[in-house]
């Protein structure tokens, strides 16, 4: 028997998707081209996020933070993810602005990103040597406002998006985020030493991201949740209250999917956030801190560089596995999991050979970054595509579902990743004297991680997608059987 909270939570979602929006069999399919466009900002969040995550612990010891402390002020996005994601999804869910329920949330995040991005980037031409005790707390507000940003994006599209379109818009988030990922690292071969040119770099992003919102804002037509008594009743705390709901209520898999994400997020939280110092500091032994002109700091200044190029190739074979995954996913015969355990076993080699083998080696260092994507991209189209089509499918069940913060949930498992691998590198850099052979640590952690996610990825559930299919055939072959003979 069901609580009455859960009763409640059930009658809500009903009165709300009446009078919202048209049943899901009943909405027309969008043209992707419209659906690009919307979805269209994740590329300038991909853009802050691929220069961000490598340049914020540099950024910090720029300030004059030590490396272990620089590494540990990670933990911002992380922390700020977990518990952001799932309380702004909610928020979105049940948001009655005349504007919709994801611009407002969307809008909102844009304006305090250009406030913390701002004091992030610019304190240290205000303040000095005391710009890094401005600097680490607003690196947190910042992590804040993207979380803010970008929880709704996804949901809107798969709002706007039919059922059949549901999958096919996930993976265009992928292509667009490695759109996006191609630009973040080339921003980096603009100057020798980026962070040297924080503000400047950062002013850019963020124009970046207003237009891109602005052009989603012209397309994207949401329809107000108006009228619905019951969600102008919503107390403060029941964004709390529909995460745990929508946790009790979740499919089995987002459970099996959020495990896979943690540990998948292990391994690409050390490649998108530290792989920037490993080129520099480990395989081509610079220090940013080095005299000008030194040999140190020109090391160093080509350690970026061949990371930026290497994340350029990154971005380039994220597109064309991205393509691939589409092929394959089009033959209803091949299983998601193996095609998504394959991309995470291909991650697991690149993790090995970063640990073990690379060395001093810079092309050989440019080819695992490239491997390295393999994850990133299984993890951003499958688990995301199988949330959406499995809530729109208890949907026309009339079940409760509360898409955004469902994949804000998702969110959070990689928030869990991505402290571990961070905590993990910020305890071994405290043990070990030199940067240098610290970072290379974390590529063994990532490769195990990797391995681990694979075998559990194996047995993931995915065999009910194609028999519910089948089995929705069958009824209507059945029902127009009974018609005819009627």
């Amino acid at each position: 028997m069901e609580s009455g909270r859960e009763e409640t939570c059930r009658t809500e979602y009903s009165e709300v998707a009446k009078t919202s929006r048209p049943p899901l069999r009943d909405r027309d399919p969008w043209p992707m081209w419209k659906l690009f466009l919307i979805a269209l900002p994740q590329l300038g969040l991909q853009v802050l996020w691929s220069f961000l995550g490598p340049n914020s612990a540099p950024y910090m010891k720029h300030l004059g933070m030590g490396s272990a402390l620089a590494t540990l002020n990670n933990i911002a996005a992380p922390v700020t993810g977990f518990f952001t994601g799932p309380i702004v999804g909610a928020m979105s869910d049940n948001c009655t602005s005349r504007l919709g329920r994801r611009r407002p949330v969307i809008l909102f995040g844009l304006v305090s990103f250009l406030v913390a991005g701002l004091l992030f980037a610019g304190v240290e031409h205000v303040l000095g040597e005391n710009a890094v005790y401005i600097a680490a707390p607003m690196y947190w507000c910042l992590d804040i406002t993207i979380n803010i940003m970008q929880t709704p994006h996804r949901a809107l599209a798969a709002d706007l998006a039919s059922e059949e379109q549901q999958v096919p818009t996930q993976v265009m988030f992928v292509l667009i985020s490695a759109i996006g990922n191609f630009l973040g690292f080339s921003i980096m071969h603009i100057y020798d030493i980026p962070v040297d040119h924080m503000l400047e770099l950062f002013i850019g992003i963020f124009l970046l991201n207003a237009v891109l919102v602005g052009i989603q804002f012209v397309v994207a037509q949401e329809i107000p949740l108006e009228g619905e008594p019951a969600a102008r009743r919503k107390s403060a705390c029941s964004p709390i209250a529909d995460t745990v709901t929508a946790v009790r209520h979740s499919p089995c898999l987002l459970y099996h999917l959020a495990v896979i994400q943690a540990l998948v997020w292990i391994a690409l939280t050390a490649w998108n956030a530290y792989a920037g110092q490993w080129f520099a500091n480990s395989v081509y032994q610079g220090d940013q801190n080095a005299p000008e002109g030194s040999f140190r700091r020109e090391a160093y200044a080509a350690g970026i560089s061949a990371f930026a190029l290497g994340g350029q190739m990154k971005a380039v074979a994220q597109l064309v596995s991205t393509m691939a995954i589409i092929a394959v996913m089009l033959r209803k015969s091949f299983r998601p999991r193996l095609l998504y355990a394959t991309c995470i076993f291909l991650g697991a080699v690149a993790s090995f050979l970063a640990a073990f083998l690379v060395d001093h080696d810079g092309v050989f260092a440019e080819f695992c970054m490239t491997l390295s994507v393999m994850p990133e991209t299984g993890s951003f189209a499958i688990p995301y595509g199988l949330i959406a089509l499995v809530n729109h499918r208890m949907e026309k069940e009339g079940k409760f579902v509360s898409t955004a913060l469902q994949m804000a949930l998702l969110n959070c498992c990689i928030a869990v990743g991505q402290q571990i691998c961070t905590l993990s590198l910020s305890g071994v850099e405290a043990g070990l004297p030199l940067q240098e052979e610290a970072l290379p640590t974390i590529f063994m952690l990532a490769g195990g991680a990797l391995v681990l996610a694979g075998v559990i990825t194996l047995f993931l559930s995915d065999q009910r997608f194609d028999d519910d299919s089948s089995s929705e055939s069958e009824s209507e072959a059945e029902e127009n059987g009974q018609s005819s003979d009627d």
